[in-house]
């Protein structure tokens, strides 16, 4: 069973540290309580704050932890939420933070900031030449704070190399879904976010979602034609131009992308096009293959077949799953 521990903070709301709490709780629970079956919980969780004593919120519920950071020897993931926002004093009252989240990262735990919660990654340095997201509205000041993140507000969630962010409030329920799904396995975060009526992840604040489709690596050349590859994705990409983009000899480029990313250029943008199907798929009823020529694919038997190779569903078996009842059809008025 992994273990998860999410950090306390005072002056942040509060959600933004119990969402996590309930949905890493209920992984593997509530589902198979609600239908009968035996639990199978996926997670240990347990809330800490910096001493050990009760956090309190601006609108004054007060949340008593079940111990100190200091009394974690192991934890697989830390969440940490938001604390208020005066960053200048936050980073200074709770810098007892920064070492401790450095140190279990170093472990090899994986690292999550809710909202404005990513301030104290970047500040620890965890968050250094990584993608990152955070709130829309402090992500001005904290890319003028920490240039050396390649920050992406638009994106709900990001993850870089066992660091992951997430935007506003509510993004705690994405970013926690999110880590279900890729620690347990796609039918238990559906089970979850059933179980507890929630919508699946969201993404990407600008309409369509962008999971990571390459493993961490630090190769900046790489890293470079991978951001350009996800602006322009919808485009018809040759690796020649992106090897001439990166100063680099064809079968060069191929090769060192391919170490950095686990995949062919072409694979790459492929995997990208799917996951921004699959985002406008949810969220709208546009015909299939109005979405097929959008993510770049005018053939629209080709995207479908590709489509469900990727996901083992059809475009239209995807959205009758995931989509909102609005986009499918259902008016509320009757079954």
């Amino acid at each position: 069973m992994r273990e998860v521990t999410v950090v306390l903070l005072d002056d942040g709301l509060s959600s933004t540290a119990i969402m996590p709490l309930e949905i890493f709780h209920c992984a593997g629970r509530l589902w198979n309580d609600l239908n009968g079956t035996p639990a199978d919980p996926a997670f240990r969780v347990r809330a800490v704050s910096l001493d050990g004593k009760a956090v309190r919120s601006p609108y004054g519920v007060r949340i008593v932890p079940g111990a100190s950071i200091d009394e974690v020897g192991r934890t697989d993931l830390i969440v940490v939420p938001t604390s208020g926002l005066d960053l200048d004093l936050k980073l200074v009252e709770n810098s007892r933070l920064l070492p401790w989240l450095k140190h279990h990262y170093d472990q090899g735990a994986l690292i999550a900031g809710v909202c404005m919660g990513a301030a104290y990654l970047a500040e620890a340095g965890l968050l250094d030449d990584r993608l990152a997201t955070t709130h829309w509205a402090p992500s001005a000041d904290m890319s003028k704070r920490w240039p050396q993140v390649r920050w992406r507000p638009d994106l709900f969630v990001t993850e870089d190399a066992r660091v992951l962010c997430s935007g506003g409030v509510y993004a705690a329920v994405d970013l926690s879904l999110y880590l279900v799904e890729k620690l347990c396995g796609h039918e238990t975060a559906v089970r979850t976010a059933k179980a507890l009526l929630l919508p699946m992840p969201r993404l990407c604040q600008s309409g369509y979602a962008m999971l990571p489709v390459s493993r961490a690596h630090d190769d900046a050349r790489i890293r470079e034609a991978e951001a350009w590859l996800q602006a322009n994705f919808n485009r018809e990409v040759q690796t020649a131009s992106l090897a001439r983009r990166a100063g680099m000899a064809v079968r060069t480029f191929t090769r060192r992308f391919k170490a950095a990313t686990g995949r062919l250029p072409a694979a790459y943008q492929q995997a990208l096009r799917i996951e921004a199907a699959k985002a406008m798929l949810e969220r709208d009823d546009r015909p299939i293959q109005s979405i097929s020529a959008e993510v770049g694919y005018d053939d629209a038997p080709f995207f479908r077949a590709l489509f469900k190779r990727l996901t083992g569903m059809t475009p239209a078996e995807y959205r009758a799953r995931f989509a909102p009842l609005a986009v499918r059809g259902y008016d509320g008025h009757g079954p």
